[in-house]
């Protein structure tokens, strides 16, 4: 089904005079996998978000579906529990985005280590018995074990030998998170509901009884403002999630999150070469863990954790973050010498922490394990990443917290608030289908044997004419629907300063994945502002024009489109931060 700026129209047309059952005021990974439960259920539905889907917390994340076992240091055994399962639900539903690749884990003797080679041991057994990996299961292939320090620096030759003791090895996931949206947007949309970017809630809107019946809405390509009738409204705008609810003249307005900031930085993997994805305590005794994973050529690590009360749109990498990642990096990659300069690309993400319970709302239940352990801490890392899920006097639903691991089972529990309020309030009734068993978009193969699958899609690409490596990359972005980009490569010739595979998957994604801008397609879409930066100088003002003969824009609709790019180029490669320091300001 065609997902496009033409749907777009057309959709928006139609929802003026549409009375909805369930209108979702957000649209990364949380409202997204609502979204998809709520349009597989047969319920009128309809998605807004003011950026692009995933532009916010959703598309900055470790990128790894991960069940966090440093959560373990501090008891939150059943956040864990929910999480570490889900890994391999995400896989089975998600398996073109989603591979399994086992962590390693130096330990460390050194102050404030989060775990010692017993702890590290105790905690991934406990880590595998949650997830299942054990007796007959499929994964016990993958059962956690632990290495000596000669096995650990054979395995990575780079690691700081001081005081290292051995490592663990056990299982976590590597993962597309702005993609992983996406593909559950495209299905939700498949299945009927209406997913609208670039539209700001800017009002909840009332009843004579004061209930919610749905939001005052601006479309930000136009300009227009219009009314949007539902009989639920559900905010899941993460970081976001407070000021939606200060568009609830009705509703609490006490704050209910508390965002934090993590950055990533990206090198080549010729200055640090890691082979496998690795996790370690940050050796500052601030009670951090960092990760270094390999991606396409590159090194990225990260993440800081730090207070944040600045733009949620557009949270910056600061020198202190880098200063913080690349002292920690040095000491544990001492041959490395990283500076500024080796950093090609970064990114600054939110995470929306929930802050302390919330006054005024009728129900409040953390939306994974069932009980509210929303609560303020000292340290920001020592946060819960437990989820929120509220319901105000008026009838708004909020949906916050939570990791982009779990937002199925957050889904899960919204969906059996929403159903119950649609059946007592609206005497409409809806069941539910089993989300561990819908596919998003592109999932449609055996997730048992997903690298056999792949490879066979793969297959077709090189029949039409693509190389083996760019067929494999596209049905690694796209799954089952690379079928659709290499039906496009038949017909289609190479743009000017693309590859005909570029060129494919490009005019794919503006057909089919509501990709309204160069940022969209070179950010989200696909990784060659984060991963391909040596290409980046040939691609993008292809990309640019290929996008303005789409769209016919014109000289001034061009202008800003690259301005935007410019901006968000500089920002990744950190331009301005690196002429600071070379102009020693």
């Amino acid at each position: 089904m065609s997902f496009s700026i033409e749907t777009r129209k057309q959709e928006i047309a139609n929802l003026k005079n549409e009375q909805l059952d369930l209108l979702i005021v957000g649209g990364g990974i949380t409202g997204a996998g609502v979204a998809l439960q709520a349009s597989a259920a047969g319920m009128k539905t309809a998605l807004i978000d003011m950026q692009d889907f995933g532009a916010g917390t959703s598309s900055r994340s470790t990128r790894l579906v991960h069940g966090g076992i440093r959560y373990l240091k501090n008891f939150d055994v059943q956040v864990v529990s929910d999480t570490v399962k889900e890994r391999a639900v995400v896989q089975h539903i998600a398996p073109h985005m989603t591979q399994a690749d086992p962590m390693l884990l130096p330990i460390y003797d050194e102050k404030g280590t989060t775990f010692t080679m017993f702890s590290v041991k105790v905690a991934m057994d406990l880590y595998d018995h949650l997830a299942g990996i054990e007796g007959d299961s499929p994964l016990t292939r993958y059962a956690n074990y632990t290495i000596d320090k000669d096995e650990a620096l054979k395995r990575e030759p780079q690691l700081n030998p001081e005081n290292l003791e051995g490592a663990g090895v056990y299982l976590d996931y590597q993962n597309n998170d702005s993609r992983l949206v996406l593909e559950n947007i495209k299905k939700a949309h498949d299945e009927g509901g209406v997913m609208l970017s670039r539209i700001k809630c800017i009002e909840i809107l009332h009843d004579d009884n004061g209930q919610v019946k749905g939001a005052r809405v601006k479309d930000l390509l136009t300009g227009e403002e219009f009314d949007i009738k539902a009989n639920v409204v559900l905010n899941a705008a993460g970081p976001w999630s407070d000021e939606v609810r200060a568009t609830d003249s009705k509703s609490s307005k006490k704050s209910q999150m508390r965002p934090t900031k993590g950055i990533h930085l990206v090198v080549d993997q010729s200055r640090l070469s890691v082979p496998q994805p690795t996790y370690f305590g940050s050796g500052t005794d601030d009670g951090r863990m960092i990760f270094t994973i390999p991606r396409e050529g590159k090194t990225y690590f990260g993440t800081t954790d730090t207070d944040y009360k600045g733009d949620l749109e557009n949270p910056k990498v600061d020198m202190s973050d880098v200063d913080y990642l690349l002292n920690i990096i040095n000491k544990k990659y001492p041959s490395a010498h990283l500076t500024l300069d080796d950093v090609e690309s970064s990114w600054a993400g939110i995470r929306p922490l929930v802050a302390a319970d919330d006054e005024g709302e009728e129900e409040e239940v953390d939306a994974v394990s069932g009980a509210s352990d929303a609560g303020d801490t000292s340290a920001p890392s020592a946060v819960s990443r437990g989820s929120s899920l509220t319901k105000a006097d008026d009838g708004l639903i909020t949906l916050a917290g939570g990791k982009l691991t779990d937002y199925r089972v957050m889904a899960n529990g919204a969906m059996d608030m929403v159903v119950d309020t649609l059946s007592n309030s609206f005497n409409e009734d809806f069941e539910l289908k089993d989300s561990a068993e819908i596919k998003v978009s592109g999932g449609d193969f055996d997730s048992d044997h997903a690298e056999d699958a792949l490879d066979k899609i793969a297959e077709e690409g090189v029949k039409v004419g693509l190389s083996k490596d760019e067929a494999h990359e596209i049905a690694s972005l796209y799954g089952s629907n690379a079928h659709n980009i290499f039906q496009r490569a038949k017909v289609l010739q190479p743009a000017e300063g693309l590859s005909l595979a570029e060129t494919a998957a490009l005019n794919y994604s503006l057909d089919e994945e509501m990709t309204l801008s160069p940022v969209d397609y070179l950010m989200r879409r696909t990784y060659h502002i984060l991963f391909k930066d040596d290409g980046l100088g040939k691609v993008a003002p292809a990309v640019m024009k290929e996008m303005a003969k789409y769209f016919d824009w014109d000289d001034e609709e061009v202008a800003r489109q690259q301005k935007e790019l410019d901006d968000v180029i500089n920002e990744s490669e950190l331009v301005d931060l690196k002429a600071k320091v070379k102009a020693g300001k």
